[in-house]
């Protein structure tokens, strides 16, 4: 299957993005059947040079944009989201908010249980204080 998507290029913490046509099967940045934008994330706001006439094309032959670069299609466009990418990105917000409220939760527990051991073991220190006091 032919795909559009990131190609990464740049340096060390400073990515590059080259929008190219591929084989699903080739590795990332591997071999490419036609590069059809750019995009700078770096940029405030990001930088995105995008021929459309050529993606139209491509998606009108089969070929299938990954979610990030159907975003960007759609924002140099002026459109909406697809449905079915924006029920996927809905779902990837909803799983990611459980999550943090979940690791939250396992945070405050954790931290209540070791303020209990935390009394517990300064309740028989004090205990032990008061028999050695009471033995002198």
């Amino acid at each position: 299957m032919v795909v559009i998507r990131l190609a990464r290029h740049g340096a060390h913490k400073r990515p590059f993005y080259r929008i190219v046509v591929a084989d699903q099967r080739k590795k990332r940045d591997g071999r490419i059947i036609e590069q059809v934008g750019t995009y700078d994330p770096n940029g405030n706001p990001s930088v995105i040079d995008l021929d459309i006439e050529k993606v139209d094309e491509w998606i009108a032959k089969g070929a299938q944009p990954s979610d990030r670069v159907a975003k960007i299609i759609a924002g140099v466009k002026g459109e909406e989201l697809p449905a079915k990418l924006a029920k996927r990105i809905a779902d990837k917000t909803a799983a990611n908010k459980a999550a943090a409220e979940e690791a939250a939760k396992k945070a405050a527990e954790e931290a209540a249980k070791k303020a209990a051991e935390e009394a517990a073991a300064a309740a028989a220190e004090e205990a032990e204080a008061e028999e050695a006091a009471e033995e002198e």
